[in-house]
């Protein structure tokens, strides 16, 4: 049974699952037609139910939507049936803030003041099937809401879609394309080489990085230790890896095992020889 809060428009509807004890939002065509406030009601048709997570504790959902078009709400709802068509476990649960990100999106967009992505090359090399989905949200935005928003939005809500299928929140994944970043800057610094963003080294450094980071977060161990081959064999590389993790460490929090810092070395050493081939 299911208590309505508020009426958003004919295709969403605020409500209070009295079963579940927590807010959810229905959207679908109809859904909201003719329903009252404190009204209640059993059966939602074919509108699909999002659980009203906020992306601050101290927001109601009440309080989001009510600062917001349910425009966004539906084109949101559309995202997340893009992401549930690519993947198979896709948390509902960003609807809000995800809606609520696009909403001020738009707004920047139409005043002409858009946030800059710095990190937006990396989080496509991260998240590429996410990125994907983000850039079907760009065509649903101007489609819908009539406004064009820019590469490195896309790259926002990659997050909130990454988010959606980890246990990682997009503070997380910021702060893993920011540490990917900062890496492969020391790495063309420390070896004097430029890495394309296409190129295949490019995209094996990155996703060798992610999981690093991952393992490091998670305190899991590699399975082969590479530390004295590397060590051995390419200490210029093998030192710049030291360096990275020891910075990585810092901005963690976490002690990072030594193995990873031979697995990084021999990766950076791989991606050096081919730039310079």
């Amino acid at each position: 049974m299911y208590r309505v809060i508020k009426v958003l428009n004919n295709n969403g509807v605020l409500a209070y699952d009295m079963d579940g004890k927590k807010e959810v939002i229905f959207l679908g065509n109809g859904i909201g037609f003719g329903k009252k406030t404190g009204e209640r009601f059993e059966d939602a048709g074919k509108a699909n139910v999002y659980t009203a997570e906020t992306r601050h504790s101290e927001d109601t959902a009440l309080q989001v939507v009510n600062g917001m078009d349910p425009l966004f709400l539906e084109i949101t709802g559309r995202i997340i049936d893009e992401a549930e068509k690519r993947f198979k476990n896709v948390s509902r649960d960003i609807l809000l803030p995800l809606a609520d990100h696009i909403a001020l999106a738009v707004q920047r967009a139409r005043e002409g003041r858009e946030f800059l992505n710095p990190f937006n090359q990396d989080i496509r090399a991260l998240f590429p099937e996410e990125y994907e989905v983000a850039q079907k949200g760009r065509k649903l935005l101007e489609q819908f809401a009539g406004q064009k928003i820019s590469e490195d939005e896309a790259g926002f809500i990659t997050l909130h879609i990454h988010s959606a299928l980890s246990d990682e929140d997009v503070e997380q994944s910021m702060t893993t394309a920011r540490l990917v970043t900062e890496s492969v800057a020391m790495i063309e610094e420390g070896m004097g080489i430029r890495i394309p963003v296409q190129s295949l080294g490019y995209n094996r450094l990155v996703s060798h990085i992610r999981y690093m980071l991952i393992r490091t977060l998670r305190g899991e161990r590699v399975n082969l230790d590479m530390e004295e081959y590397a060590r051995t064999s390419f200490p210029r590389a093998y030192a710049l890896a030291e360096r990275i993790c020891r910075y990585m460490e810092e901005e963690l929090k976490k002690p990072m095992l030594q193995q990873e810092v031979g697995f990084l070395g021999i990766h950076i050493e791989r991606v050096a020889q081919m730039e310079q081939e």
